[in-house]
């Protein structure tokens, strides 16, 4: 038997508001994270025979955009796991609001996320301005290091789809503890009281002698 919820003592809007505040505030905490942990991009700014300047990659760094931005969707993914389940605990409040109040709280989180992210990385490494790179006729390489990115790329669809992939996690979590529970009404509150029914039904249709072995 699972045991009666108890009447919350936080409204159901406040309980929602909460919610989306908890998970933007936890999600400029993980880009705050994920700018310290994202690793740079090491490259060089030549000048070439021609005169222009370009910037590539050193060796493997290149890499670097990839690992930043696959880092950055599985600390996302992490925080959409923790908080589905977290908000699951909460269970007065179980049901549909609460599903949209956690996916829109899973893309401010990683709005903030990805804002907190790009600040923080900025701040340590800076920006490389290639115009201004000191190089010349007899210097003609300048080392560099450049902050990580938080997208895959700079597309629309790319970071749109970065930033509804946790709303997607914590979505899917949250409707499978849903799909789990017994009960239609996720045991929140108010309780369903289901109905008992009783039949005058105690034998069967015909009486079997029990068989001895």
């Amino acid at each position: 038997m699972t045991p009666a919820v108890s009447e919350p003592t936080v409204s159901r809007p406040r309980a929602l508001l909460r919610t989306v505040s908890a998970l933007v505030a936890a999600g400029a905490l993980v880009g705050a994270v994920w700018g310290l942990l994202a690793p740079p991009i090491r490259g060089v700014v030549a000048l070439t025979r021609s005169g222009d300047r370009v910037k590539a990659a050193l060796g493997s760094e290149a890499d670097h955009w990839f690992t930043a931005a696959a880092l950055f969707c599985g600390m996302l993914c992490v925080l959409a796991v923790v908080a589905a389940v977290w908000a699951w605990q909460w269970r007065a409040h179980r049901g549909p609001a609460m599903t949209a109040a956690l996916s829109v709280g899973a893309v401010g989180a990683a709005v903030a996320a990805a804002g907190t992210g790009a600040l923080v990385a900025r701040w340590r490494y800076g920006a490389v301005d290639v115009a201004t790179a000191p190089v010349s006729e007899d210097r003609r390489v300048h080392y560099i290091i450049e902050a990580p990115a938080v997208f895959f790329g700079h597309t629309p669809w790319q970071i749109a789809l970065t930033l509804l992939l946790p709303a997607a996690v914590i979505a899917g979590v949250y409707v499978l503890a849903a799909v789990s529970t017994p009960r239609d009404d996720l045991g929140a509150w108010p309780p369903v009281d289901y109905p008992r029914v009783l039949t005058d039904r105690i034998a069967t249709e015909a009486d079997v002698p029990p068989v001895v072995p």
